[in-house]
């Protein structure tokens, strides 16, 4: 069983910035896409970014764009989210997940990823 935890979230200022982690246990995490997604108070979960398995390949929600950086250490089973130029819509839980298929491209699809964290809190204030 693959549990995906995330963890950095919090409280910060519009402009600021937080790094969100997500590790995994298990060897098989490495080698799977992972996405981050996000869910706001009354709004359907959204997708917001995804990285390959390998790091290469990476896709950002158009909200996001130039201001999230998806990364990974598979060394460490772990996947990043850097996030900048907060802004108070970005206030939401975000969820990472391990995409079902391996050593593929992540997609935006939710229906294709199969391992959910709990998800982490993030509020922007203005």
């Amino acid at each position: 069983q693959v549990q995906p935890v995330e963890s950095g979230g919090g409280l910060v200022q519009a402009g600021g910035s937080l790094r969100l982690s997500c590790a995994a246990s298990g060897r098989t995490f490495s080698t799977y896409a992972v996405g981050w997604f996000r869910q706001a108070p009354g709004k359907e979960r959204e997708f917001v970014a995804g990285i390959g398995w390998s790091g290469i390949s990476t896709t950002y929600a158009d909200s996001v764009k130039g201001r999230f950086t998806a990364s990974r250490d598979n060394a460490k089973n772990t996947v990043y989210l850097q996030m900048n130029s907060l802004k108070p819509e970005d206030t939401a839980v975000y969820y990472c997940a391990r995409l079902a298929r391996p050593l593929t491209v992540p997609s935006m699809a939710q229906g294709q990823y199969n391992y959910w964290g709990q998800g982490t809190q993030v509020t922007v204030s203005s």
